[in-house]
């Protein structure tokens, strides 16, 4: 069974390899693999170089740690609220970061200290962080069916409040905000990589670490109990690291739904419970969901780049209409 396991993460691994080297190469301007290769490696116009080095790399960088970092999220979310519809997008974290950058952008409020330039992934961040925790206190007294729900009641406020900015916005300013809630990877820079790569790597092998006792906590409170596991510990823990996370996600590339969502319930379907391998599973699923995403959106209308979050919605509704619709069979109802 550990090899069979072992192989489908060596798969998804080298099918994640394919779509980014296929992000590089596949766009407005078609670069072959070897033009790519000679980029990398070597010298080549300076216009190929900028292509390379300051569009594509930054932007099929960020892409993939932004799947890795919603997929983990999403997955450690499901976990600990014991909730498949459960995600950093259905719960109200990518609305609340939707609103701290719209404050940003319209109001041009944000936190002391904090240059314009930084004003609108910082407030993102805040926001986003700001929900996560509200979402901590109220698990601590609410079963996963109530943090879902309440979730759901933080979705349609943050909008509202958005909607609100939006109606007093100026035409500039409200062009921004639309495009970046719409989510993108095309305004990735290299700070930007290595501030969520860092996340990634520091996150990753917490929440690896965690695996253990995660997969515990899938048997229940009592149980888990019973084998020496503080589950409001764990909870809290991995509920910390979907805030960093998510928040840097949806800071740096906007609001991006259902790869959270979708993530996690494919490597529960290729690896089953054992979060030593669910979760690094549902990480690389939401690369390669967003890095597919990526090529798709630069592909599907010629000359032009779809933001990646309109393309990860339209192939994430069917998923998440088909999840509930299941649950609600699983029920009997």
């Amino acid at each position: 069974m550990t090899r069979i396991r072992a192989g489908i993460l060596a798969g998804l691994i080298c099918l994640l390899a394919v779509f980014f080297v296929s992000d590089l190469s596949f766009g407005p301007l078609h670069l072959s693999f070897s033009r790519i290769a000679t980029a990398v490696f070597g010298s080549v116009p300076d216009q190929v170089h900028m292509a390379i080095w300051q569009i594509r790399l930054p932007g099929a960088c960020l892409a993939i740690l932004t799947g890795f970092a919603l997929g983990l999220s999403g997955s450690e979310m499901q976990t600990i609220l014991n909730n498949p519809l459960a995600s950093p997008f259905t719960l109200g974290v990518s609305a609340a970061a939707a609103f701290g950058a719209s404050l940003a952008l319209i109001l041009g409020w944000h936190l002391p200290g904090i240059s314009s330039a930084a004003a609108v992934p910082a407030n993102a961040f805040v926001f986003a962080v700001g929900s996560a925790l509200l979402l901590n206190v109220v698990s601590r007294s609410r079963e996963g069916e109530g943090v879902v729900l309440f979730g759901i009641a933080l979705v349609f406020t943050f909008q509202a409040c958005v909607a609100l900015l939006q109606f007093v916005a100026s035409e500039d300013t409200l062009q921004d905000l639309v495009f970046w809630t719409m989510g993108s990877v095309t305004r990735a820079t290299w700070p930007r990589v290595i501030c969520l790569g860092l996340a990634c790597l520091i996150t990753g092998i917490l929440s690896f670490r965690a695996a253990p006792a995660l997969t515990m906590l899938r048997l229940g409170d009592d149980r888990a109990a019973g084998l020496g596991i503080d589950a409001r510990r764990v909870r809290f823990g991995a509920l910390l690291r979907v805030s960093v996370l998510a928040s840097l996600a949806v800071a740096f590339s906007g609001t991006i739904g259902f790869v959270g969502l979708v993530a996690p319930h494919i490597s529960r379907h290729l690896f089953g419970e054992d979060h030593r391998w669910y979760l690094p599973g549902g990480a690389l699923a939401g690369a390669l969901i967003m890095s597919a995403a990526s090529v798709t959106a630069k592909n599907t209308v010629p000359g032009q780049v779809l933001p990646v979050g309109i393309v990860t919605a339209l192939a994430g509704v069917p998923f998440f209409i088909a999840v509930v619709l299941r649950r609600r069979g699983d029920r009997g109802e």
